[in-house]
C-alpha cells in the first residue's frame, strides 16, 4: 500500500490476520458472527447470527463457564476480558483452540451484557516452555478448582480473625503463588493494617507507616478502598510511577509485581488484600479470576470472624458483669467458684452463683458474721435467660440483706419470677415461660452450722475428712416462678471440720451425654481422689468434664460445652488447717417426719453411702434393715419426728459404726415375743440379733434407740465404753 492511499477497511485487515469479529448481546440471547468467526468455530465460512445454545454447542462447557466468570470481571475492572477456548465438532472432539478478547458492557436497565470481540487461532503450547507456564490448561483449571475448593473450606471453618490470617498466610495458587500479604481494615476514615505475612524486612516497627493510613494517602490499598476497584502493578516500574509517595515503602521488600483487592460484603468495603510476589506477573484474566475469588472469600471470613468476636465479646462481658466476685475470706471458712458459659449461641445462659454477707452476727456469738450462699439456673441458654438471671440474682441479694430466713428468701423469690414471666405480654399465652431452679443456703462460719433451702435444684454433696463423698439429701419446693405461693422447708446440717460441700448446677452433672446417675459418679470419683486445695479442686471438676479427651487435643478446653455450669465449694478447714491430716470418723445426720415416710429410703441410701467401705457387706445390709426397722417404729407407733445420727469412727480393721434415731416422745419401746402370723413387734429382737450391742436412753424430751456394730476381727467394741443402758 503506497503513502497516501486510503486504508483498508477492518473486515479486510481481520481476515487478512486469520481474525474474526463476534458480537454477543445477552438481552437477544443472539451471537453474530462474520465469516472468519464462523469458520473458526467450525462452521461454513460466511457470516451468520446464531443463539446463544448454538454457539454454546460449538464450545467446551468448562470454557463456556469460563467466559461467563471473565466477562464478569472484566466489567466490575473495566477492562478487556481474555480466555483461551476450545472448539468442539459435532462428535464432541476438540478441533482447536482459539483466544478471544473483548470489551464487554453492562447495560443496567436490561441486566445484561453486550461484547464486542475478535477470534484469533492460537496453538497448544509445549508443557514446560515459557508459553507453556503462562497457558491456561486443563490441568491449571483442575489445580485451580482443587486450590479454590481447599481454600474455601479452610476460611469457611475459620472462627477469628487470628484464623483467618493464618489460613491465608498458608495459600498455595496454582502456578502463581504470593510471597508475602497483607489484610487492610477499614476503621472509619482510616484504613489500619490488621495482619501481613512476610511483612517485616527490618524489625517489628516496619509495619508503622502502613497502620492507621488516610483514605487520601497515595497507596495501592488505599485507592482500592476509595473506588472499589482492584488495582495490579506487573512491574515496579509500573509502581513507582504510579505511587511515588509510598513506593519507598514497598522497594526493601525486593518484590516484583502486587495485586490490591477490595474486601466487599453485602456491596459495603471493609478493607483491601494485598498480595505480593517475588517473580514477575502478568495478571492474566485467570489470574485475576483466582485473586478476585480469595478476595471475596477472605471478606466473607473476615465478616464472619468479626461478627462472631464481637458477638463473644458482648456476651462474654454480658454475663460476667452478672456474676458476682467472691469477697473477703471468710473466717472459719474457705470458698471457691467457677463459671463456665455454654458453647452454642450467644454462649449465654441463666446460670449463676452469689456469696451475700448477712445482716447481725454468728448466731453462736462469735465474730464471724453469717454469709449466704446462691446457685441457681434460670431455664434457656438466650439474652432472655441472662436477664432474667441477673435480676433474680439481684432480687435473691435484696431479700438475704433484709434478714429473711432462707425459705422466706425462696417464697418471695419464686413470687418475684413469677409476676417477671407471667405478667408479660410474652408469657400470658405461656409462650416463653421461665422457671429457675436454686439452692440457698445460710451459713454460720463459727459453728458451721448450715440452713438450707431447695426450689428444684440438685442436692448438694459432701466430702468428708476421710475422703468419703455424700449427696446429702435435703428438703425442697417446686422450682423458682412456677407456683407464687410455694413453700420451702429448710434443712439444718453441720459442716464438720476438714469437710467440704459441692454446688453446682445441671451442666456439671449431665454434660458429656451423662444422665444424672452416671454424671454424678463422674464426679464423685473426682471429688474423692482430688488431693489439693480448694482452688485446685473447683480447676479439677471443671477439666473433669471439658478436659481435653486426648494428648493430641490442643487447648485448655474441649468443644463439649453443651451446657452452662456453675460450680460453688465451701470448706471448713481442720483444727490443723486445710492441710491436716483426715480425722478417723465419719457422720451423717438426716430428719424424717411424720408427713414424708418416703426419706426412709433416702435414710438407706445415705448409710450405704457412709458404709461404702465397710468390710463386711453383711453388716451394712444389717445396719440398713435394723435403721429401716427404727425409722419405721418411730412413724408409726409415735406422732413424732425421727433423726438418724450414724457414724464411724477407728482405723480401718479397727473401726466401729454407731447408729442412734432420736424421737420427742415418752413412750419407751419394749421387747417383744411376737406370734408367728403377728404384723409387728420384731424391731428390738432384730436389733438384739443383729447388733453387736444396743441400748434404749432416755432424754430431757423424748428418747433415743441406738445400735453398734464393729469391724474388729475380735467383734469386741474397739477401745470404747459401752452404755449402761445396753442389754
Amino acid at each position: 500500500m503506497r503513502t497516501g492511499e486510503p486504508l483498508p477497511a477492518v473486515g479486510e485487515v481481520l481476515t487478512a490476520l486469520a481474525t474474526g469479529l463476534w458480537h454477543w448481546d445477552t438481552a437477544t440471547e443472539l451471537v453474530t458472527v462474520d465469516a472468519e468467526a464462523a469458520r473458526l468455530l467450525g462452521l461454513p465460512a460466511r457470516a451468520t447470527t446464531l443463539t446463544e445454545a448454538q454457539a454454546r454447542a460449538r464450545l467446551h462447557p468448562v470454557d463456556w463457564n469460563e467466559i461467563i466468570g471473565v466477562v464478569g470481571l472484566a466489567v466490575a475492572e473495566s477492562t478487556l476480558a481474555e480466555v483461551r477456548i476450545r472448539v468442539m465438532d459435532e462428535q464432541g472432539r476438540v478441533i482447536r483452540l482459539v483466544r478471544s478478547r473483548s470489551k464487554p458492557s453492562y447495560d443496567r436497565a436490561h441486566q445484561s451484557f453486550r461484547l464486542i470481540g475478535t477470534l484469533q487461532e492460537v496453538t497448544e503450547p509445549t508443557p514446560g516452555t515459557p508459553a507453556g507456564r503462562s497457558a491456561v490448561t486443563g490441568d491449571w483449571r483442575r489445580s485451580r478448582e482443587a486450590f479454590l475448593l481447599d481454600a474455601g473450606r479452610a476460611l469457611a471453618e475459620a472462627r477469628s480473625t487470628a484464623e483467618v490470617l493464618r489460613v491465608a498466610a498458608g495459600l498455595s495458587m496454582p502456578g502463581f503463588s504470593p510471597d508475602g500479604l497483607a489484610l487492610f481494615a477499614l476503621e472509619g476514615d482510616r484504613l489500619n493494617l490488621i495482619g501481613h505475612h512476610r511483612e517485616q524486612p527490618g524489625g517489628p516497627g516496619d509495619d508503622e507507616p502502613l497502620t492507621h493510613l488516610a483514605l487520601e494517602t497515595d497507596y495501592p490499598a488505599t485507592e482500592v478502598v476509595r473506588t472499589g476497584r482492584a488495582v495490579y502493578l506487573s512491574t515496579p516500574e509500573q509502581y513507582k510511577a504510579r505511587y511515588p509517595v509510598t513506593w519507598p515503602i514497598a522497594e526493601p521488600f525486593g518484590r516484583q509485581s502486587w495485586a490490591f483487592l477490595p474486601l466487599t460484603v453485602a456491596g459495603r468495603t471493609l478493607g483491601a488484600w494485598m498480595a505480593g510476589f517475588a517473580y514477575p506477573v502478568a495478571f492474566t484474566p485467570d489470574e485475576r479470576a483466582v485473586l478476585t475469588t480469595v478476595a471475596r472469600m477472605l471478606a466473607q471470613a473476615l465478616s464472619r470472624a468479626g461478627a462472631a468476636e464481637t458477638e463473644r465479646a458482648l456476651t462474654d462481658g454480658l454475663q460476667r458483669s452478672m456474676l458476682p466476685t467472691l469477697g473477703p475470706r471468710i473466717p472459719g471458712m474457705d470458698v471457691a467458684a467457677r463459671y463456665v458459659p455454654t458453647g452454642g449461641g450467644l454462649q449465654v445462659g441463666g446460670d449463676w452463683y452469689d456469696m451475700i454477707p448477712l445482716p447481725g452476727g454468728s448466731r453462736a456469738g462469735s465474730g464471724a458474721g453469717r454469709i449466704a450462699l446462691v446457685i441457681g439456673d434460670v431455664q434457656g441458654h438466650d439474652v432472655r435467660a441472662a436477664g432474667l438471671m441477673g435480676q433474680l440474682r439481684i432480687a435473691l441479694r435484696a431479700y438475704a440483706s433484709e434478714g429473711h430466713r432462707p425459705d422466706a428468701v425462696l417464697s418471695r423469690a419464686s413470687r418475684f419470677l413469677h409476676g417477671m414471666t407471667y405478667g408479660t405480654p410474652d408469657g400470658d399465652d405461656g409462650s416463653d415461660l421461665r422457671f429457675a431452679t436454686c439452692l440457698y443456703i445460710e451459713a454460720d462460719p463459727a459453728g458451721g452450722t448450715l440452713d438450707i433451702a431447695r426450689a428444684g435444684h440438685p442436692d448438694p454433696a459432701i466430702r468428708m475428712a476421710d475422703g468419703t463423698v455424700l449427696s446429702r439429701a435435703t428438703a425442697g419446693g417446686l422450682p423458682l416462678g412456677i407456683d407464687p405461693d410455694a413453700d420451702y422447708p429448710t434443712t439444718r446440717i453441720i459442716l464438720e471440720p476438714g469437710e467440704t460441700m459441692l454446688l453446682c448446677t445441671d451442666g456439671l452433672i449431665e454434660t458429656g451425654g451423662h444422665d444424672l446417675e452416671t454424671g454424678w459418679q463422674r464426679i464423685r470419683t473426682i471429688l474423692e481422689e482430688h488431693k489439693g486445695d480448694l482452688e485446685e479442686l473447683a480447676d479439677a471438676l471443671v477439666q473433669g468434664v471439658h478436659g481435653p479427651s486426648s494428648h493430641h487435643t490442643t487447648g485448655p478446653l474441649a468443644d463439649r460445652r453443651e451446657d452452662d455450669i456453675a460450680v460453688l465449694l465451701l470448706s471448713r478447714p481442720g483444727p490443723d488447717g486445710p492441710t491436716s491430716p483426715y480425722p478417723a470418723v465419719r457422720r451423717t445426720v438426716l430428719s424424717v417426719a411424720q408427713a414424708e415416710p418416703e426419706r426412709v429410703g433416702v435414710a438407706r441410701q445415705q448409710l450405704r453411702e457412709l458404709l461404702h467401705d465397710w468390710p463386711s457387706a453383711d453388716q451394712v445390709d444389717s445396719a440398713v434393715l435394723l435403721v429401716s426397722e427404727m425409722l419405721t417404729n418411730v412413724l408409726v407407733h409415735t406422732d413424732a419426728d425421727a433423726l438418724l445420727i450414724a457414724e464411724v469412727r477407728g482405723e480401718p480393721g479397727r473401726r466401729r459404726m454407731r447408729i442412734e434415731v432420736t424421737d420427742t416422745s415418752d413412750d419407751l419401746p419394749h421387747k417383744r415375743s411376737p406370734g408367728e402370723l403377728a404384723s409387728s413387734g420384731r424391731g428390738l429382737v432384730l436389733v438384739e440379733l443383729l447388733a453387736d450391742s444396743w441400748g434404749v436412753e432416755p432424754r430431757g424430751e423424748g428418747k433415743s434407740i441406738w445400735f453398734e456394730l464393729y469391724a474388729s476381727e475380735t467383734g469386741e467394741a474397739p477401745d470404747a465404753p459401752v452404755s449402761p443402758d445396753s442389754p
